[in-house]
């Protein structure tokens, strides 16, 4: 789990987020929506710790990630995967390569365990036999599955993922969300994905999380989003506004 108590950030003058309040629960597909600007981006990089808040805390499983010595901070580190929105896959290495990179970087495994690890990844997201292949040989929708078996290589506990449809056509869109929501459940991984795409909040959205310029302005589940925009207009006007 992860929770965030009383969180702020400002850049330079300008307050983005305001006093957040969340909890991000395991097993659970966890979206975080809203509009561009809206603070969200910057949320989800102080949780990862790119960027350092001004107050507040971010604790995973009880560890405030802010506070800690720098050496807790590289265990917890080593217990987050990313899925970033561009897949940030190094064109130069193999898509075994790619999945293994994080092994290599962060644990002690022998090179035989190495392998058998980056072919379960790669039998998750249903690339078997893609091993040898380059980023510049796949498709969009296959790179961001090597991103998602790069990203629970190291036995992910907590998931980030950044608009990881963007660039997708529907039907690829939709295995992403599915492999997503299967992946977590199966490892009860805390996952967190911030999206503009309404069709994954109404197929996965388990716990979902509203920002309005820098404030939790709503959460709840998918099945309460369609009664909720009735009386929050800030969150009819986003979901009205989407290509959905």
């Amino acid at each position: 789990m992860i929770e965030l108590v009383n969180l702020n950030k400002t850049f330079r003058d300008k307050q983005v987020l305001f006093d957040i309040n969340a909890r991000f629960e395991p097993g659970l597909t966890n979206l975080v929506i809203g509009a561009s600007g809206g603070g969200k981006s910057v949320l989800l990089k102080c949780m990862v710790g790119l960027i350092k808040p001004e107050s507040g805390s971010i604790n995973y499983d009880g560890r405030d990630f802010v506070h800690l010595p720098y050496e807790q901070v590289r265990e917890i580190r080593r217990e987050i995967g990313m899925l970033f929105q561009g897949t940030a896959l190094f064109d130069s290495l193999t898509v075994e390569e790619n999945v293994e990179f994080p092994l290599k970087m962060f644990s002690k495994m022998a090179p035989s365990e190495r392998k058998d690890r980056v072919n379960f990844c790669l039998s998750k997201v249903g690339l078997e036999n893609a091993n040898s292949k380059f980023p510049a040989e796949i498709s969009g929708g296959m790179k961001k599955r090597v991103g998602i078996a790069r990203a629970i290589a190291l036995e992910t506990k907590y998931l980030f993922c950044d608009e990881p449809n963007s660039g997708l056509d529907p039907i690829t869109s939709r295995r992403i969300d599915e492999l997503l929501h299967d992946i977590t459940r199966e490892f009860n991984i805390t996952t967190i994905i911030n999206s503009h795409d309404m069709k994954t909040v109404y197929d996965i959205g388990e716990s979902i999380t509203f920002i309005y310029q820098g404030k939790i302005w709503w959460q709840g589940h998918r099945k309460q989003i369609d009664e909720t925009r009735k009386h929050n207009p800030e969150l009819d006007a986003f979901i009205s506004a989407s290509q959905f």
